[in-house]
C-alpha cells in the first residue's frame, strides 16, 4: 500500500502523484513538492469523484487515481448527511473521519479492519446475559478459558497481531464463544466494539456484523449511532471540545497519542478551506 501523502512532502511519490492528477485535468509542475497548488488539485479530483475532500492523497485517493474498485469506500456525501444528522460542522465530522478511522475500513483481502481484545473477551464470558445464568459458573469457565488461551481470552489487555491476523485471533476466539468473540473486537473504520451493537439499535449481532462487512458507510452509520448514544460525547463534538471528545472516545490514554491535538488540527485545516462553513441549523 502507498504512503499517505500530504502537504509538506517532497520526492519521487509525490512526483507521480501529480502526474495522475494532471492525467485528470490538473496543470501542476511535476517538481515533487506537494504544496498549495498540489493539495488544491487532490481536493478537486476527490470533490470530482465524490471522495472525502480532505487534500491528503492516502490509500483512497491513490487507488481511485489508479483505477482501482472504489465501491466500498466512504464518501463526501455520507459524511455531509452524517454533519446534519448530528447537527454539527462538517469540518468537525471530516477531522474525526482523518483521524479516527486511520483513513480506511477495509484491509487488502476486503475483509473490515478489526482488532480483537483479549481483556474484552474474557468480560464477556463472565457476563450472565440471561437470570438463570450462573455468575460463579460464567467466571470460573472464563478463568479456565484465560488459563488455556492467554492470547485469546486474559484480564489483561494486549496480544495483538495486527492486520489480517486479527482476523485470525477473532476465528479462534468465535470457536471458543462465538458471540462473545464477535463482540470483543472493534470493528471498522471507526472502531465500534461489537458489544455495543444492541445499545446502538442493531437488529442482532449478525445484523451488525453484515453491514460492518458492507461497506465504509456503513462504518460511518455506527459511528453516528455511537456519538447519538452518548449526550457527553455528541456535546463535546458539537462544542469542539477536542480533549473532552478525544477521552470519552479513546480512553484516558487519549493524551499519550495526542488524539487531542490530531483532532483539532484537523478541523481547523478542513475549516480554513471552507468545510466548516456548512452548519447544520
Amino acid at each position: 500500500m502507498s504512503a499517505t501523502l500530504r502537504h509538506g512532502d517532497r520526492g519521487q511519490a509525490v512526483r507521480l502523484l501529480q502526474k495522475q492528477l494532471n492525467q485528470q485535468g490538473a496543470k501542476l509542475s511535476v517538481d515533487g513538492d506537494y504544496g498549495d497548488a498540489t493539495e488544491k488539485a487532490v481536493r478537486a479530483y476527490q470533490q470530482k469523484v465524490g471522495l472525502v475532500d480532505d487534500g491528503i492523497a492516502g490509500a483512497k485517493t491513490q487507488a481511485s487515481l489508479a483505477g482501482a474498485d472504489c465501491s466500498k469506500l466512504l464518501l463526501k456525501a455520507p459524511l455531509v448527511n452524517a454533519a446534519k444528522r448530528l447537527g454539527v460542522e462538517i469540518a468537525a465530522v471530516m477531522a474525526v473521519n482523518e483521524v479516527e478511522s486511520l483513513g480506511e475500513g477495509f484491509l487488502a483481502n476486503g475483509k473490515p479492519k478489526i482488532l480483537f481484545e483479549r481483556h474484552v473477551m474474557y468480560q464477556r464470558l463472565a457476563l450472565p446475559r440471561h437470570e438463570s445464568d450462573d455468575a460463579a459458573a460464567l467466571q470460573a469457565h472464563a478463568d479456565q478459558l484465560a488459563a488455556l488461551h492467554p492470547n485469546l481470552v486474559n484480564p489483561s489487555p494486549g496480544g495483538y497481531a495486527g492486520g489480517t491476523a486479527e482476523h485470525q485471533r477473532l476465528a479462534q476466539a468465535r470457536l471458543l464463544d462465538a458471540i462473545s468473540g464477535a463482540e470483543s473486537a472493534s470493528w471498522g473504520a471507526f472502531q465500534v466494539m461489537g458489544y455495543h451493537w444492541q445499545r446502538l439499535g442493531y437488529a442482532s449481532l449478525d445484523d451488525f456484523l453484515t453491514r460492518m462487512a458492507k461497506d465504509e458507510a456503513e462504518h460511518l452509520e455506527a459511528f453516528v449511532r455511537f456519538i447519538e448514544a452518548d449526550p457527553a460525547l455528541h456535546k463535546a463534538l458539537k462544542a469542539k471540545k477536542w480533549a473532552t471528545f478525544a477521552r470519552l472516545y479513546n480512553g484516558p490514554a487519549y493524551a499519550r497519542n495526542l488524539y487531542d491535538v490530531k483532532l483539532e488540527r484537523a478541523y481547523e485545516r478542513h475549516a480554513a478551506c471552507g468545510c466548516g462553513q456548512e452548519l447544520v441549523a
